[in-house]
């Protein structure tokens, strides 16, 4: 072997060296989340937080996380809060304070949320929200919290009620679990009931340690109504739609609030969940938005499942949001929450603006699962299909 050989060999070996000891000195970005990954929020918590790991492995597939033009690892740190919301703030300040995280993903559902917005705000860290809508949280104006949902209580119920005069309907019973997101539905649906010319037969409310609800439909079922509203989380959504099915309940619109868009529901009522209106604002057909079918096929293909059309679509633009803003800004915390604050994200859900902590590009919206695909049927605007009537149940 000639010197100019060796030399070049020497000179190969040696930048590889460089470049490895140059990987090696880049620091991951800590990402930091408590969810439920035990407990009875378990099953709705859990593909969202696929939806958190599919990201940074996407990421890390790619070189990293684009850190103001820098590449980074992501490396997640993931606790579980066993789905006990007075967990949450203890989590989130030790992720801030001893793991000391650059990023914070959210917790499951509106409760959680709560729990830490006093952390977010004590240490002035900046979080995109997800899978929570409040309008008692929005009132309180926090200043590191925002949320990509369209669904908050107050919108929606009036959109309800646009909805259900669309196809005629006059009579409604609603029930109610004794949770805040839910009552708050129910406190802005009821307001906008007054002076539509529907009529409020019953409402009544429930604990969440509830084991059966066939008396709940029973009552519903007597009463005869055009529509029927479960103002449920995923657990009670269950009891629901079970005692639903066996008591035959035939109200043409039926409306379960949370639940009916994840895939493990489908795997319990199959083509009985064809029908069932829910709250919702994504559709992989809605093909407006050139983000939505990649991101369902990747994640079906990943984990075997469909993803949840409301919580796993907003755990992943949580995602989207807060990766696009570092890539502008970096990881300063000031920085980041006016970038947030003011910039326009292009997401699975479309482009997303925030007014304040609200999402104020995306109009609330409803889903209704028809023959196994949820559907967008309102507003007309973005539909991908139209409201049918709820048919018969099947055995």
């Amino acid at each position: 072997m000639n010197l100019k050989s060796i030399a070049l060999r020497a000179a190969t070996a040696s930048a590889a060296m460089l470049l490895a000891a140059t990987a090696f000195a880049v620091e991951p970005v800590k990402v930091g989340v408590g969810i439920a990954q035990t407990g009875m929020f378990a099953p709705a918590a859990i593909p969202a937080l696929n939806a958190y790991k599919m990201w940074a492995d996407d990421l890390n597939a790619s070189g990293g996380l684009d850190v103001a033009g820098t590449k980074r690892p992501v490396k997640l740190i993931v606790y579980d809060d066993q789905s006990d919301f007075t967990k949450d703030a203890a989590i989130y300040e030790k992720l801030i304070t001893d793991d000391k995280v650059d990023l914070l993903l959210s917790p499951y559902a509106t409760p959680a949320h709560f729990a830490i917005v006093g952390v977010l705000e004590r240490y002035k860290f900046p979080m995109m929200g997800s899978t929570a809508a409040s309008v008692q949280l929005k009132a309180v104006k926090p200043g590191n919290i925002w949320f990509p949902t369209s669904a908050l209580p107050d919108v929606m119920g009036p959109e309800l009620v646009k909805l259900m005069k669309a196809q005629n309907i006059k009579t409604v019973a609603i029930s109610t679990l004794q949770s805040p997101f839910a009552q708050e539905v129910e406190k802005y649906l009821k307001m906008a009931l007054k002076d539509s010319g529907i009529k409020l037969l019953s409402s009544v409310e429930y604990a969440p340690d509830i084991r059966d609800m066939t008396s709940i439909v029973s009552k519903m079922k007597s009463e005869q109504p055009d529509a029927t509203f479960s103002l449920s989380f995923p657990g009670d959504s269950v009891l629901f739609m079970k005692a639903a099915r066996e008591q035959g309940l035939s109200a043409p619109f039926q409306f379960v609030l949370v639940g009916p868009s994840a895939a493990f529901f489908s795997k319990i009522f199959g083509k009985n969940l064809d029908g069932i209106v829910t709250m919702g604002h994504w559709s992989p057909y809605q093909t407006k938005w050139p983000k939505a079918m990649p991101f369902f096929e990747e994640y079906s293909k990943r984990y075997n499942e469909t993803p949840d059309y409301l919580d796993v679509a907003l755990a992943y633009m949580s995602c989207e949001i807060t990766q696009a803003a570092v890539a502008k800004v970096g990881l300063d915390h000031d920085k980041l929450r006016k970038e947030i604050s003011s910039a326009t994200f292009d997401t699975i859900d479309g482009p997303v603006k925030f007014d304040g902590v609200s999402n104020a590009s995306t109009p609330t919206m409803f889903l209704q699962n028809q023959e196994g695909k949820p559907q967008i049927i309102w507003p007309a605007s973005d539909a991908t299909s139209t409201f049918q009537k709820k048919g018969p149940w099947a055995n």
